[in-house]
């Protein structure tokens, strides 16, 4: 059977600074992996790698500038030797209707949206994807790295507001498969997590009246998900390497109403 071993993998974590990531980056440690956290806050990054323990560096980031996504890549072979682990958390929500009271929805808008969302993931996982290939196989599999993307439940049942939203996390479940096909015969596999809606600083801020109608459309557990839980499913489709091409829903049973 296989499993991937994390000790001394190194993962590299966008997004790792907080919420989702940062709580990623803490499981892979604790099973004696190394991590690199991309992060578009540098002081967040920094602070959260001092935390970490000499496992873990930081790069400042911003995942949709390809350059400045190959020289983090390179800082990272450079600290650690190898990237075996790529897991993409990092990103943005910016809700505006498509037709709104001010007229459509600015473009820019949209664009950002995907730009860091499902450009952003498909830029960092590309060329995580360079640099695994060039790893000795890890098993009699011929397993060279594994890919775990963030997508959400919006990618399915995204609400009033959430067209940007949801087309780039669409867009990130849309190309799993795919980019497994692609990355078959290199030995690397690709997998996407659809959260529900996460105790995240994103939604930590959020008042009652957002906060308490999300939680009512939560089947079980009553409750949003803690990112410890999501850290879990993410070492979990790490190890078990005949989990392939697969999006997987980590939400409560949830299924979003308009609003």
């Amino acid at each position: 059977m296989g499993l991937m071993k994390l000790e001394n993998k190194v993962a590299v974590i966008t997004g790792g600074a907080s919420g989702l990531g940062r709580a990623t980056a803490e499981k892979v440690i604790a099973a004696g992996g190394k991590v690199a956290i991309f992060d578009l806050n540098e002081q967040l990054a920094n602070a959260t790698a001092e935390a970490l323990g000499p496992s873990a560096k930081a790069f400042a980031v911003n995942v949709s500038d390809e350059e400045s996504v190959k020289a983090a890549i390179a800082g990272t072979l450079e600290a650690f030797g190898a990237i075996h682990i790529n897991v993409n958390c990092a990103g943005v929500g910016a809700a505006a209707r498509t037709l709104g009271r001010d007229g459509a929805m600015p473009l820019a808008t949209f664009n950002f949206v995907l730009g860091v969302n499902l450009i952003g993931t498909f830029n960092v996982l590309r060329l995580c994807a360079e640099a695994m290939a060039k790893n000795t196989p890890d098993d009699e599999d011929g397993e060279r790295g594994v890919i775990i993307n963030t997508a959400s439940v919006a990618a399915f049942d995204g609400q009033i507001g959430q067209a940007a939203y949801s087309a780039s996390k669409a867009g990130v479940a849309g190309m799993t498969l795919p980019i497994a096909r692609d990355l078959s015969r290199t030995g690397i596999r690709v997998n996407t997590i659809a959260p529900g809606i996460f105790e995240t600083p994103m939604m930590m801020g959020a008042p009652d009246q957002v906060r308490l109608p999300l939680i009512d459309m939560v089947q079980f557990p009553k409750r949003l998900g803690d990112a410890p839980e999501f850290a879990a499913l993410a070492v979990h489709m790490m190890e078990n390497t005949y989990l392939n091409g697969e999006t997987v829903r980590l939400d409560g049973g949830i299924r979003m109403q308009p609003k």
